[in-house]
């Protein structure tokens, strides 16, 4: 997403347009978001749980990669304009079965680390999660019982 194009204040709702893997999981993009410095991962609150999260979603079929999905992700969820650096790569499920449910089923994540560019102070989740940057340290143990999202965190060069 250009920074100079106008973003879209209303997040994408609904499974409609979610693309699937040939075992039926949810292909989902994420972003570990850095400070420039590289010292700080952004999270953000998980809307149905409460914890920390990083900002992922659905990967649609109007969009042609999981990268443009991801961005849109960190867009709507935390207000961010991102710039991707690394592939992270694929991250098979590893939820337990009692963590899995009609609204979080079974998932294959693709995650890409970026660089924070710009923060905005309105954004179209706004209201619905809030965001802070964490150390290394601090996020390992934020999403201690996401293992898909400290594998993300842990494939990232950010400083440990």
């Amino acid at each position: 997403m250009a920074a100079a194009q106008q973003l879209p204040m209303q997040s994408r709702t609904g499974r409609t347009n979610q693309r699937y893997g040939s075992q039926g999981e949810r292909l989902v993009a994420g972003i570990v978001p850095l400070s420039s410095d590289k010292h700080y991962v952004l999270l953000i609150q998980s809307t149905r749980r409460g914890g920390w999260v990083l900002p992922k979603g659905g990967w649609e079929t109007d969009e042609a990669t999981a990268q443009d999905a991801a961005k849109r992700e960190a867009w709507e969820e935390a207000g961010i304009i991102v710039k991707v650096t690394y592939d992270l790569g694929l991250i098979a499920e590893r939820r337990r079965p009692d963590q899995l449910t009609a609204q979080a089923p079974k998932a294959s994540y693709h995650f890409f680390e970026a660089t924070v560019e710009k923060q905005e102070a309105q954004w179209p989740e706004m209201h619905k999660r809030s965001r802070q940057w964490f150390t290394y340290q601090q996020a390992r143990q934020a999403l201690g019982d996401r293992p898909e999202l400290l594998d993300a965190l842990d494939r990232c060069t950010m400083h440990r």
